[in-house]
């Protein structure tokens, strides 16, 4: 029989949000959701796929943008100056130029990633400005990021070094690629104890590895 004004602490609470369950800009999943992510690597077996995501350092402050080979765990990090879809675009454009078209879209075919604002302009990333393709973008699920929970899991490895709330205001791309090749050269279980770079010597181009400053640090350096 109790009604609401007879509850003290009731009358104080705002009526909770409803979580929404697809992300606002919708015509960007259109033929890009998980299920046709499924169905294109059905069609297409042998392209190597790629999950992509971002790490934060402080709330509006620079973020990086990660990639990760599902086939060799190898990881790749750059900075964002901030986490946005202007951002993500120059990666992409900064990486293509130094590939080359051909050899882009040989490294980074299929690109699973999340909802996230940054990544809600899949036309930018998929074409060149000069309207030439160069990769495929797909999105998990909403509220399903374990879908791509190869990257999510090897994030742990950059917050050894970077653990969360640490600002990454300070850190330069070359203080980054330090970092990735100490991670990708750690040995682990699931690659039978071989190392990330060991095994994308025998899964990307040799010119990728080059170009992307990809180095073994010897075991006894690793940090």
């Amino acid at each position: 029989s109790a009604r609401n004004i007879d509850l003290p602490r009731l009358v104080k609470m705002k009526k909770r949000k409803q979580r929404r369950l697809e992300p606002k800009d919708t015509y960007a999943r259109t033929n890009r959701t998980y299920e046709d992510f499924q169905k294109y690597i059905e069609l297409h077996p042998d392209l190597p796929i790629v999950e992509m995501d971002t790490v934060e350092g402080t709330k509006g402050g620079k973020v990086l943008l990660t990639f990760l080979f599902r086939s060799s765990k190898l990881m790749l990090a750059f900075i964002l100056f901030e986490k946005t879809q202007k951002e993500v675009l120059r990666v992409f454009n900064m990486l293509e130029y130094e590939l080359g078209n051909e050899l882009f879209e040989k490294t980074f075919p299929i690109i699973l990633t999340d909802n996230g604002t940054e990544f809600g302009n899949p036309l930018s990333l998929e074409f060149n400005p000069e309207g030439t393709g160069r990769t495929r973008i797909f999105y998990c699920d909403p509220r399903a990021s374990y879908q791509k929970g190869m990257i999510e899991k090897n994030h742990e490895f950059i917050r050894y070094v970077l653990p969360k709330g640490t600002p990454f205001e300070g850190l330069l791309q070359t203080d980054i690629n330090l970092m990735i090749n100490h991670i990708n050269s750690l040995g682990r279980a699931s690659l039978n104890w071989f190392a990330p770079i060991d095994v994308a010597k025998f899964t990307l181009d040799k010119e990728t590895l080059k170009k992307l400053n990809l180095q073994k640090v010897p075991a006894n350096e690793i940090q």
